[in-house]
């Protein structure tokens, strides 16, 4: 199993939350955070029990975070 594996969609998000991410809707599944420092694109993390480890990094990569850094935020 990878680092990533068996993070929920919500522990996701508060570690976003973090680094000055916001949750400003829900649609279907997916939540939805934007960010409103330039430069950062809006986020859609699925609202799942886990998410899967290849869609959680490219959300980390767009937050321009590392994975190493994703991790301490979620702990």
């Amino acid at each position: 199993m990878g680092t990533l594996a068996n993070i929920s969609g919500r522990r996701a998000v508060k570690a976003f939350r973090k680094i000055g991410y916001q949750l400003v809707r829900q649609e279907g599944s997916h939540m939805i955070l934007y960010n409103p420092k330039p430069g950062y694109p809006i986020l859609s993390i699925p609202n799942h029990k886990e998410v899967a480890p290849y869609l959680l990094k490219r959300q980390i990569k767009l937050a321009h975070l590392t994975v190493k850094q994703f991790l301490r935020l979620v702990k």
